[in-house]
């Protein structure tokens, strides 16, 4: 299954095509000679996590390939439990439940169980547009401008996960941070992990500084590739956790005073190699001056704001550091590896939405030949965020009016959800009134 690896490095809109019609025969064989029964079809949607439906391998072969294949309309628009939001830009989404088509894209194939197939997919409206929200969308419009700048990202990205027993106690006393013996107790799990995800180019799995948790790294590839394969790799993590009787936790903040991120570490390169080095600072200063305004793409939900208020290593400082982990963007890497690793999201961020906007920054930066800013800091609650990216004319000219109402509509969803909740937590101050 070889064929079906991620090219390591940078990798253009063309050549992810090229690859996928490459694949296209490979699964062709495969199916035709019967060694492959199914395909799920993925599509991400705002909350990091797939949409799925499972397709007979034949009917994939025959009809989806060349139609595509109907998901209702209400994906791109819904909250975490599935229900619609309502919202003016949700509107199109939601008026009649209507169906988008989804358009496999075969350079994700990833291999699942035996004899099926996963496979992520872009989503369109009938006649052909791409459906302007969707998370793979937004992500591929940002593609398309730096090439046509001459610059080609490649990308790597760092999940901390954090895992628990069914009771949310932590399977180790203490932190893992580097540990060798000490995740013994998750042994069999990571084992299982690393068997799960073995495809899909993990570059180093090791425990993290907090009871546990650890760190699942993906070496770097196109930012297609690696935003799809982080979710991927969330699934696939997340399954072999419950077959373990342990819960895997992509939350900002477990518990108050930890955090888990996702790292990005971006370079760009051009046609004639490795570009990032001589426009780092535009790049930086651009994410940096952007940071702010672009919060609730960091910090989507209620916990998000946890991690940036409590948790030590939580780049609420707006600063840039050469090798530096307590800077919101540490510079690493040396000439043509140089590399920026943005620390600004948590684990719960949708990660091909981060990307995006990462992105989007940082062309601007580079556009304008921006100097980085004086330390500034980023919004410490939902309120702040949503205030911020509402009135930023910036945020809309870089990832558009549409992906703009649809993240704020999706903050305020939160916001009103979390006001309407009882919490233990409310419980237990309600007890020290007593």
């Amino acid at each position: 299954m070889t064929v079906f690896t991620r090219p390591r490095g940078p990798r253009t809109l063309a050549d992810r095509a090229a690859a996928a019609a490459r694949l296209s025969d490979e699964l062709r064989t495969r199916i035709e000679g019967g060694a492959s029964r199914d395909v799920t079809l993925l599509v991400p949607d705002p909350h990091a996590r797939f949409a799925a439906v499972t397709v007979e391998a034949g009917f994939f072969l025959d009809t989806v390939l060349a139609q595509g294949y109907g998901l209702c309309t209400y994906a791109f628009a819904w909250n975490p439990e599935r229900e619609a939001v309502e919202a003016p830009v949700f509107a199109p989404y939601t008026k009649t439940y209507g169906d988008v088509r989804l358009r496999p894209d075969l350079a994700t194939l990833t291999p699942d169980t035996a004899g099926t197939w996963f496979v992520v997919c872009d989503a369109e409206w009938p006649d052909g547009r791409a459906v302007d929200i969707a998370p793979r969308t937004v992500l591929r419009r940002q593609l398309a401008a730096a090439e046509r700048v001459g610059l080609v990202p490649s990308v790597g990205l760092e999940h901390e996960v954090t895992f628990t027993r069914p009771d949310g106690s932590s399977p180790t006393p203490t932190g893992l941070d580097y540990a060798a013996g000490g995740v013994d107790p998750l042994r069999p799990l990571l084992d299982g992990i690393r068997g799960a995800v073995d495809g899909l180019g993990v570059e180093s799995v090791r425990g993290e500084c907090h009871p546990g948790q650890c760190e699942i790294v993906l070496g770097h590839r196109d930012a297609l590739a690696a935003c799809d394969d982080a979710m991927l790799q969330q699934l696939l993590v997340r399954r072999v956790a419950t077959t373990h009787g342990m819960r895997a936790s992509y939350l900002a903040a477990e518990r108050p005073g930890e955090g888990s991120s996702c790292h990005v570490h971006i370079s760009l390169s051009g046609a004639d190699g490795p570009r990032f080095p001589a426009l780092l600072e535009h790049f930086v200063a651009g994410v940096l001056r952007a940071a702010p305004e672009l919060t609730p793409f960091w910090a989507p939900t209620w916990n998000s704001y946890v991690r940036l208020r409590t948790a030590p290593f939580s780049p609420r400082l707006l600063r840039w550091g050469v090798d530096d982990r307590t800077a919101a963007v540490r510079v690493a890497g040396r000439g043509g590896s140089t590399r920026a690793e943005v620390r600004f999201a948590g684990a719960d961020a949708q990660p091909h939405l981060v990307a995006a906007a990462i992105l989007a920054a940082g062309l601007w930066g580079i556009e304008e030949e921006l100097a980085p800013p004086e330390p500034a800091e980023l919004p410490s609650t939902p309120w702040e965020a949503r205030q911020a990216l509402a009135g930023s004319a910036l945020a809309r000219d870089l990832l558009s009016e549409a992906v703009v109402d649809a993240q704020l509509a999706h903050l305020d969803e939160e916001i009103a959800a979390g006001l309407d909740a009882v919490t233990d937590w409310q419980r237990h101050r309600g007890n020290l009134r007593s």
